[in-house]
């Protein structure tokens, strides 16, 4: 079964009242411990005095640090509507048809530092932690969740579409089998035959990317055959991993 692996966002959408998060029924029960162990330590950084600091945040974002401290008595939200970036507006979660949110359920995986790993349905209050953060005690949270992910998606056999940043690829790469399936989305802009690399807009691809495949009900097997799924609306182009560890890119090129 494929796999679209997704980067968490800055913006996230809170509510005023539900029930707090429920360790029980979250996926991949195994990476609990350390989700709870991270989460009492963001607690206590974020009531300290050095919390912007450390958290790389500014004092604009005091009420979202402070929340960091509720995280046991906030209201959860389902993932599907937790994330409000720029990639999760263009997937659109709440638009999809009944069938392709059923294949989200399944195929959508967000990377998190303070979760782990999340399916849509999960449901976690709203936080402020970048996977790029160094907590004390604790180290740099990429290395943190390192072996947990590794053991928890091990499982993983299908192609394994990575629209995630660099600082959350960091947290887990996949590795032996899986690297032969493992697809890295890039996107670069093309004018006038020179190409540069966009930040912004690839955020707003890699959703639309994400979309696609969940609308198209396939399931591809292998890199080549999700490279003609994407091709069918993107000009994009497939690259073969540099040695047996690296992993496919798929680039897709946008015209101006």
């Amino acid at each position: 079964m494929t796999l679209i692996l997704l980067p968490p966002s800055e913006g996230k959408t809170g509510r005023q009242r539900g029930r707090a998060v429920d360790f029980s029924t979250l996926s991949f029960p195994e990476l609990n411990p350390v989700r709870e162990q991270v989460l009492e330590t963001l607690a206590k950084v974020s009531a300290s005095a050095d919390a912007f600091g450390v958290l790389d945040v500014g004092a604009s974002l005091r009420h979202e640090v402070e929340r960091n401290t509720r995280w046991r008595t906030e209201p959860s939200v389902p993932v599907s509507e937790l994330y409000s970036g720029v990639l999760y507006d263009a997937l659109g979660y709440s638009t999809l048809s009944t069938g392709s949110k059923r294949r989200a359920a399944n195929r959508l995986l967000v990377i998190s530092a303070a979760w782990g790993a999340l399916r849509p349905a999960d449901r976690v209050p709203p936080y402020r932690l970048s996977m790029g953060t160094t907590l004390p005690g604790h180290g740099p949270l990429a290395s943190v969740w390192r072996e947990p992910l590794g053991t928890a998606l091990a499982g993983v056999d299908g192609v394994i579409v990575d629209c995630r940043s660099s600082t959350y690829v960091a947290a887990w790469r996949p590795s032996g089998a899986q690297a032969d399936k493992w697809v890295s989305v890039n996107v670069v802009r093309e004018r006038d035959g020179k190409r540069s690399v966009v930040s912004h807009n690839a955020k707003h691809t890699r959703g639309l990317v994400a979309r696609h495949l969940l609308e198209s009900g396939k399931d591809p097997g292998t890199a080549k055959s999700l490279h003609k799924l994407v091709s069918e609306r993107w000009n994009a182009e497939l690259d073969r991993p540099v040695n047996s560890s690296a992993g496919w890119t798929l680039t897709v090129v946008e015209h101006d």
